[in-house]
């Protein structure tokens, strides 16, 4: 295959709200498991992959929800997102671990979770399930939230810092 057909097997992997519920419905009708996650993923590293293999690994499709770049800013400070949307969104669609990914203007993703209804909704290990966005919507409809522990020492935040200290 060449470079052509690589990239719109990516841009295929990029949809909407609308999309994302009737290929979540479609899966779940045959039996097969969702699993939804969000984040910002702003500077893509190793925690980040790591984190998605195992996300992925708890069901059969694994839908990525995205922080869009006011989202991102409100959440992290003035000076982020280091990448915008499009990018990330696009470098998330690279990996293999991921099926499809959606972007989200408002500051959680629980209109993304009602919409698609995960069977498995997914957090990284700085929250604790009580905390996050959608738990309860996901174990009303019979799914399970569980929290995936972080690689230690990697961060976005870690690779800023350091950027800052060398320049």
């Amino acid at each position: 295959m060449g470079t052509i057909d690589s990239m719109v097997k990516i841009k295929d992997k990029l949809i909407s709200v609308e999309m994302a519920a009737s290929i979540a419905k479609e899966y779940r009708d045959s039996g097969k498991k969702v699993v939804f996650t969000n984040g910002c993923f702003d500077i893509l590293h190793v925690g980040h992959v790591t984190y998605l293999q195992e996300a992925k690994a708890q069901g059969d499709i694994l839908i990525v929800g995205v922080n869009a770049d006011l989202s991102v800013t409100k959440l992290k400070g003035d000076n982020r997102p280091i990448n915008p949307l499009e990018d990330r969104m696009y470098v998330l669609a690279g990996l293999m671990s991921t099926n499809y990914i959606i972007s989200f203007e408002e500051e959680t993703p629980i209109q993304l979770i009602e919409a698609i209804h995960p069977d498995v909704l997914i957090k990284g290990g700085d929250y604790t399930i009580e905390e996050i966005v959608g738990a309860d919507v996901v174990q009303a409809n019979g799914g399970v939230v569980k929290v995936i522990d972080f690689v230690e020492g990697k961060s976005t935040s870690k690779i800023i810092s350091k950027m800052k200290e060398e320049s």
